[in-house]
């Protein structure tokens, strides 16, 4: 069998989410995160996005209206990322969440990016962050990527806020 690779340009498109209460998550990523609301189907789902594309994320309560939280040690999604485009913009989703007093659970210097985590009102997590450039990825003494995690800076961060 030859070896097949996936074309370098291809890209996770959309995320659908089974939440409890549709309101209460469109709350949390249009009314927090900032999300635009693009449509809604029937009061059972609604897509969202940033910036106007059809949808990033699908909100839907078609098996989970009025259900728990998924277990937390059970298969399953660990978190939704949301890639923000500068260092600045995660900066100031930040303070937002400090701001309306968001529970944040954890906040990554990962080499590569640096990153906000969250929960959202079904629990489901979910990482804000930014890549750096690549030309400043961490590469080992041969070259190879080399991702961590280390404290984010968080003050560095919030910096960036008043520059």
């Amino acid at each position: 069998m030859n070896e097949y690779k996936i074309p370098a340009q291809t890209r996770i498109g959309h995320v659908h989410l089974k939440v409890s209460n549709l309101q209460q998550s469109l709350g949390f990523y249009c009314g927090l995160l900032g999300f635009d609301k693009m449509m809604l189907y029937g009061d059972q789902a609604a897509f969202i996005s940033a910036g106007g594309y059809h949808h990033h994320i699908g909100l839907n309560t078609w098996q989970s209206k009025g259900a728990p939280p998924a277990p937390e040690y059970a298969p399953g999604l660990f978190h939704t990322a949301i890639l923000y485009p500068e260092r600045k913009d995660l900066a100031a989703i930040l303070q937002r969440l400090i701001d309306a007093k968001y529970p944040i659970s954890g906040a990554s210097d990962h080499g590569v990016s640096e990153a906000i985590y969250l929960d959202d009102p079904d629990k489901n997590g979910v990482e804000l962050y930014w890549d750096r450039p690549r030309e400043l990825w961490p590469l080992d003494d041969n070259g190879e990527l080399t991702m961590f995690t280390h404290r984010l800076d968080i003050e560095s961060l919030l910096g960036e806020l008043t520059l």
